[in-house]
């Protein structure tokens, strides 16, 4: 029986349900985006309606505004992501003695953030206006920024504690942890009145594809 040659290895098979997962994202962010960008008016007159009620409530419970600021602006900023992203680089660097993972988690990391800028001026979709604002934020709305950091930068960091097999409690942790800020802060977005509904959908789609598409990325290299 003739074995394989050791030099020329086979390549490692397809990673199927990834491939699957990156196109349905894919479809979906696409959709979404298409969908804004024409200003489809049921998609709109939801936007309009979840906005108007939600900043009645902000306007009403100041101490729960007051509580979502505090959270939006340190807790879930996306400098605080990028920042949580960057540690996480230094020990795999350092502590882990992966320097492709480490590069990869970073690259990954900028090229999401870059992807959120291009898309928010491409789109150029503008901000609610309020006659009385409870928060304030710059650029355009499409992707909510916080809410795409969250997910690729929280979704890498499940990927890695899988990927280097961490105990079943760090896991579901680490997974509930992520699931509370990706969920808490498309939520204290709209709340505060500086986001549309299908921003920070489009935020969550557009994050989790990053993470699937580089998810893919790695498993060629490390299959």
């Amino acid at each position: 029986m003739q074995t394989p040659s050791v030099d020329s290895p086979p390549s490692p098979p397809q990673p199927r349900t990834t491939l699957r997962v990156t196109w349905l994202l894919t479809a979906c962010s696409a959709l979404l985006l298409a969908l804004v960008a024409l200003e489809w008016r049921p998609l709109i007159g939801l936007d309009d309606a979840i906005a108007d009620t939600t900043h009645r409530w902000a306007v009403e419970e100041a101490g729960i505004t007051h509580a979502m600021r505090i959270l939006t602006d340190w807790v879930w900023d996306t400098w605080t992501m990028r920042l949580l992203c960057a540690v996480v680089v230094l020990w795999l660097w350092f502590r882990r003695g992966d320097r492709w993972t480490a590069v990869w988690l970073g690259v990954t990391c900028l090229l999401g953030s870059l992807l959120q800028q291009a898309l928010k001026v491409g789109v150029d979709r503008a901000r609610p206006v309020w006659p009385d604002p409870v928060d304030s934020a710059r650029y355009a709305a499409f992707p909510s920024g916080h809410a795409m950091t969250a997910t690729f930068v929280c979704g890498l960091l499940v990927w890695l504690l899988h990927h280097y097999d961490a105990t079943r409690g760090v896991r579901v942790t680490a997974l509930a942890v992520a699931v509370v800020s990706v969920a808490g802060v498309g939520v204290t977005r709209v709340w505060l009145g500086v986001h549309w509904a299908a921003d920070v959908v489009g935020g969550w789609l557009l994050g989790a594809l990053v993470v699937a598409a580089a998810a893919l990325v790695h498993g060629r290299r490390h299959p």
